[in-house]
């Protein structure tokens, strides 16, 4: 996990028995009397989601395959399983997925074989895994805005967002980082919200999908400032990187795993992280309060999903 941590992500390492600790991440706007209601709402709605998969998945939730082995949970692993993540290849989440099923692997002794189900912002991966058998061969990872966002997002999805999943364990909590073309000659977030302001309705901002954490950030930035600038939905981070590198992409709000490669290599501008303190992998960026917007807050996490139905000492 040493590249994850490295990246100034909170990664704990994989429990391997009772008593490893929890907790939710979260989206907020705190402080701030320029959210609106809508917006509020959505974060409420986001917050009894989260509620509901903690207390009916985490609460009963056993850790680790070590407690699995001890029970002798049907000799379970005895062959390769399948991690699915619900974003393209090359972005922060199929990183971060790659680094776990690795670790992962290590600990079951059997392989962990990644397939990436982009889509939907992300009710495409969800609704497969929902559909598979509830035996441990077939596990998600699931992010703040598939298994957090999306219930409070989408009136109607193909899947029941707590029945149909089995939470396993908070895997990361990380920042992210509001990047910029380099074209559009701007190296604050002050000197980005002139810029837009001066060209209403001209700049755009991409994100990993609609309801991903890029999304809602996004979305708070426009309320933060009273600037017009346009959603592009991508399948994941990654599928939008390029696009911004080429200049067909004003900006985005991107976890720190993916923004910061290209940052350093002067392919993007990084102006701001979103966490309520500086990132120790960036310490000379500001946060988006320090740069002039109080209040501004918001983390992303990662977790790791079993198929609903899934017997309590595989997970």
């Amino acid at each position: 996990m040493d590249f994850i941590e490295g990246a100034g992500i909170t990664a704990p390492a994989f429990p391997e028995g009772p008593g490893c600790s929890r907790g939710p991440g979260r989206v907020q706007a705190a402080g701030a009397g320029w959210v609106p209601d809508h917006t509020v709402d959505l974060h409420r709605r986001t917050r009894r989601w989260l509620g509901a998969l903690l207390f009916l998945g985490l609460l009963g939730a056993v850790c680790g395959t070590a407690g699995a082995a001890e029970t002798g949970a049907a000799r379970w692993p005895t062959r390769a399983v399948k991690l699915v993540v619900p974003f393209v290849a090359s972005g922060s989440s199929d990183i971060m997925a790659r680094t776990v099923g690795q670790a992962l692997a290590g600990l079951l002794g059997q392989p962990v074989v990644i397939e990436n189900k982009p889509g939907a912002g992300g009710n495409i991966a969800l609704e497969y895994v929902a559909r598979q058998p509830g035996d441990g061969y077939t596990l998600l990872f699931g992010t703040i805005g598939t298994n957090g966002i999306n219930p409070a997002l989408y009136r109607h999805l193909p899947y029941d967002p707590v029945r149909d999943f089995a939470p396993v364990s908070l895997l990361h909590t990380l920042p992210n980082v509001l990047i910029v073309n380099p074209d559009l000659g701007v190296h604050s977030v002050p000197a980005l919200i002139a810029l837009a302001r001066a060209h209403p309705g001209d700049l755009t901002f991409a994100s990993a999908g609609n309801g991903s954490s890029s999304h809602l950030a996004g979305e708070l930035f426009k309320a933060a400032a009273g600037i017009d600038i346009r959603h592009v939905p991508y399948k994941g981070g990654g599928a939008a990187i390029p696009d911004m590198i080429a200049g067909r992409i004003a900006m985005m709000f991107e976890t720190i795993p993916t923004a910061m490669a290209p940052a350093r290599s002067g392919k993007v501008v990084a102006l701001a992280v979103t966490t309520p303190q500086r990132s120790a992998i960036a310490p000379e960026l500001p946060t988006m309060a320090e740069a002039g917007l109080p209040g501004f807050q918001m983390s992303s996490w990662t977790a790791l999903f079993a198929t609903g139905g899934t017997p309590r000492p595989i997970i």
